[in-house]
């Protein structure tokens, strides 16, 4: 009998081979890009809406702006106790169950007569919103080995639009609509969504037979014997934590006096970011042709490259979206050839081990929210660049020295 070798149970699994997988054709590819892309969507539609929030319920704008967080703090528990699910339940099923939970909560947020209640539901929406972390292992498993990058990278692109996209459209619909109109568009879409993925997602089924606890358990024994996990984890933490000190000062500088620019010119730099999400499935393809870490040391020295044109070209707005471009594309590529690489060390877990490396990488986001803030309150743009540009350095190092031989 053949013994799992990622967890301390040893619960025995079948001495059959893993199912083979379905056909994974370009429409169902572009099927799960658009899943990830308007899932997502949930978590940010609230963020340009708090302002009008705020007023209906008679807020300041930090107690109105305690939705978004609790959306993100939704997510984050979805993605730690429910995803490594996926590895134990049929996703498929899954999947639908999390949409139609999510379009529950997102018609309650809708009509909410009180602030508790949005709050309440934020939460819920937040963790029926992790389906993109359960469908990307749910194509690497289906895709085959030559081209998993590439399809990873693929599906992976329909999120990164979805962020991008979902604050445009809530603001617009919000401003003509009211803010209780676009929860109610989000939950018709989720009810749309499942049942397009009901009649064309296939199923896919799992090989973990032990109970819940043993599932959480497994995830410290997967990241204790797998070294390549805990590498890509710590630069996925590192270079989104670089990011996150980026973005979250950037219109505090556009502000500023060095440009006087209002929040529509910090806006546009986010339709910027779209050069990030077209990156990623080149990066995924190069992944597959020279391997995940030479696309990873690519991604992490455009990083490098563009905090230095930040840094001395930042007073210019040429040099800001240059540098933005560059480290979006760095960023993303990295991210998605990390996926590549952890989803083919044990293929039975990929659930878990992308929650062990999703889990890091928004940990490192979240850091580099509060260091982007200090610096830019100790040492203004000078400051910024170079906290982002030492967190950058931190992943080329963890990259070429953690756990090699």
């Amino acid at each position: 009998m053949k013994e799992s070798v990622v967890e301390n149970t040893l619960i025995p699994l079948p001495t059959s081979p893993l199912p083979t997988p379905h056909k994974l054709d370009n429409a169902l590819v572009w099927l799960m890009a658009i899943t990830c892309g308007l899932v997502v969507a949930n978590i940010y539609y609230n963020q340009p809406l708090l302002a009008a929030i705020g007023r209906t319920f008679r807020l300041s704008d930090s107690s109105a702006s305690l939705v978004a967080t609790a959306t993100q703090i939704g997510y984050t528990l979805g993605m730690l106790f429910v995803v490594p699910l996926g590895d134990k339940l049929e996703r498929k099923r899954m999947m639908l169950i999390m949409l139609l939970g999510a379009a529950a909560c997102m018609g309650l947020a809708a009509v909410a007569p009180s602030f508790a209640v949005l709050a309440g539901a934020s939460v819920l929406i937040g963790i029926f919103s992790a389906v993109p972390q359960l469908l990307v292992p749910m194509a690497a498993h289906l895709a085959p080995e030559e081209s998993r990058g590439r399809i990873v990278g693929r599906v992976m692109s329909g999120l990164l639009i979805g962020i991008l996209l979902s604050r445009t459209v809530s603001g617009y619909v919000g401003l003509h609509l009211g803010w209780r109109a676009m929860f109610e568009i989000g939950a018709g879409l989720m009810v749309l969504l499942s049942a397009l993925l009901a009649w064309k997602l296939p199923t896919d089924q799992p090989t973990f037979t032990g109970s819940y606890g043993s599932l959480m358990k497994s995830l410290l024994t997967l990241t204790r014997e797998q070294v390549p996990l805990r590498r890509a984890a710590l630069v996925g933490a590192s270079l989104f934590a670089a990011f996150s000190v980026f973005w979250t000062t950037l219109a505090f500088y556009l502000e500023g006096p060095a440009f006087g620019y209002g929040s529509d010119v910090a806006g546009f730099f986010g339709l910027i970011g779209a050069f990030g999400a077209l990156a990623a499935p080149l990066a995924g393809k190069t992944a597959d042709t020279k391997g995940p870490d030479y696309t990873i040391a690519l991604g992490i020295m455009l990083a490098l490259v563009a905090y230095a044109i930040l840094g001395f070209g930042g007073l210019y707005v040429a040099g800001l979206v240059v540098g933005v471009i560059l480290l979006d594309v760095g960023v993303q590529a990295t991210h998605i050839s990390n996926q590549s690489m952890i989803f083919s060390l044990v293929p039975e877990a990929r659930s878990r081990l992308n929650t062990v490396y999703m889990t890091a990488y928004f940990t490192g986001g979240s850091l580099g929210s509060i260091l982007g803030g200090l610096a830019w309150v100790h040492g203004g743009w000078p400051g910024v660049c170079v906290v982002g540009g030492c967190l950058t350095a931190v992943a080329l190092l963890v990259s070429k020295r953690y756990g090699r031989a």
